[in-house]
C-alpha cells in the first residue's frame, strides 16, 4: 500500500488526483476574459504572471501533458515540439507561447533542457491553471488544450482535448493569430 504520495515518477500525487476521467468543457466563452495565473517560468528562471501581458501584447497559452520529465503523451510530444521548432513564428508575430505543463519544478527543468525549450515552460503541478481552464483530466495527468489571449487578456481561440483533434496544429494557431491582427 501507497502511503507517500509526494515521491517522484510516473506514479505520484498529481497521477492519483488526475486518475479519474473528466471531460474538457467549453466553460469558457470567446470575448470573456481568462482567469489570471501565476506560475514559475522554467525556461527563463522567475515567476510569471499572466496579466503582465495584458496590454501588451496576445498570450497563447499552451496546456500540455507531460507524465514526468522521460514520460511524454504520445500526443503531445509532437506537438511539444512542432510548437518549440517555430516559436520564433510567433513571437515575429508579437505573441508570446506560454506552454504550461503539470509536472514539477524539478521534472520541467529536465524537459527543459532535454527538448532545448525556447519558449517559457510554466510548472503547475498542483494543476490549479488546468482546472480554472477546464480542460479536463485523464489517466493521471490533466488534459491539454490551447488558447489565444488578444492584448487586452480576453480569450479570441481555443482548442479543447479531443480523441479525434487533440492539439491544435502550429498552423491553426498561427491563422487565429492572423485573425485577431
Amino acid at each position: 500500500m501507497l502511503t507517500d504520495l509526494n515521491f517522484s515518477g510516473l506514479i505520484n500525487q498529481r497521477f492519483f488526483h488526475n486518475f479519474v476521467p473528466v471531460p474538457a468543457t467549453n466553460a469558457l466563452q470567446l470575448g470573456a476574459r481568462t482567469p489570471d495565473f501565476e506560475l514559475p517560468d522554467i525556461t527563463n528562471n522567475r515567476q510569471t504572471k499572466l496579466s503582465d501581458y495584458q496590454g501588451k501584447q496576445p498570450v497563447i497559452l499552451a496546456f500540455t501533458r507531460i507524465f514526468t520529465e522521460k514520460h511524454y503523451c504520445p500526443l503531445c510530444f509532437p506537438h511539444i515540439k512542432n510548437i518549440n521548432e517555430n516559436y520564433q513564428r510567433f513571437t515575429e508575430k508579437g505573441v508570446e507561447v506560454l506552454m504550461i505543463t503539470s509536472t514539477d519544478i524539478k521534472q520541467s527543468q529536465q524537459v527543459v533542457n532535454d527538448l532545448s525549450l525556447q519558449m517559457p515552460l510554466l510548472s503547475d503541478p498542483n494543476c490549479r491553471t488546468f482546472r480554472a481552464y477546464n480542460l479536463g483530466q485523464a489517466l493521471g495527468a490533466p488534459l491539454p488544450g490551447q488558447f489565444l489571449l488578444d492584448q487586452l487578456g480576453k480569450l479570441r481561440f481555443q482548442h479543447l482535448f479531443s480523441f479525434l483533434n487533440s492539439n491544435a496544429e502550429v498552423e491553426t494557431l498561427l491563422n487565429a493569430i492572423d485573425t485577431l491582427l
